[in-house]
């Protein structure tokens, strides 16, 4: 979500529908107009960046159009990760 303005604990925000919400920011403190915000249940969770914003509402609306039967969009939206083996995690490297 995007922050149209705060005010102490508390942003009014814009999801990627246009969909305002009131968000509750203890978990991430003071945040300025225009900033990104990864949001659950009403509560921001983390700062992003508009780059990571951008790549997650293109793979929300991969998600979405796949669950209406349009598998055609997942290629594009996780094109990252298409065509590369998956790193394993740092403790399971060198691991047999």
């Amino acid at each position: 979500m995007q922050v149209l303005e705060a005010d102490g604990g508390r942003a009014r925000c814009r999801d990627r529908h246009g969909v305002e919400a009131i968000i509750d920011l203890s978990l991430v403190g003071p945040v300025a107009g225009g900033e990104w915000l990864l949001t659950f249940l009403g509560s921001a969770r983390e700062r992003i960046d508009a780059q990571r914003a951008r790549s997650i509402d293109r793979a929300l609306s991969a998600l979405e159009a796949a669950l209406n039967g349009d598998v055609g969009a997942i290629d594009e939206a996780f094109s990252d990760l298409v065509g590369r083996e998956p790193p394993l995690p740092e403790l399971l490297r060198g691991a047999s």
